[in-house]
């Protein structure tokens, strides 16, 4: 019996405020990114505004045979974004798809 594979991706996007050089920019990401790796099991690179100093987009990604975990699991990533990212987010998209 075949089980099917879903993949979770979420996109997010912050402002940071204070931060007038690349190199400001990580050090106010990386603590988010860590915390995020860390508690959630889940992939996060940044995925755009690389060049930017005031916005980060990143792409959280994770496997499961279960959609409904997936989506449990990124909707506490979610949640821990809210609770100690001390800047404002400026987008939170999760799509689940069927390999």
């Amino acid at each position: 019996m075949e089980r099917n594979i879903y993949v979770g991706v979420a996109r997010l996007e912050v402002h940071i405020e204070d931060a007038h050089s690349l190199k400001e920019k990580r050090s106010a990401t990386r603590p988010l990114v860590e915390r995020i790796r860390n508690r959630h099991q889940v992939l996060i690179i940044e995925a755009d505004h690389q060049d930017l100093h005031q916005r980060a987009g990143f792409a959280i990604s994770a496997l499961s045979t279960d959609p409904v975990d997936l989506e449990s699991r990124l909707q506490r990533v979610e949640k821990t974004v809210h609770e100690t990212w001390g800047g404002s987010v400026l987008a939170w998209d999760v799509e689940i798809i069927q390999v």
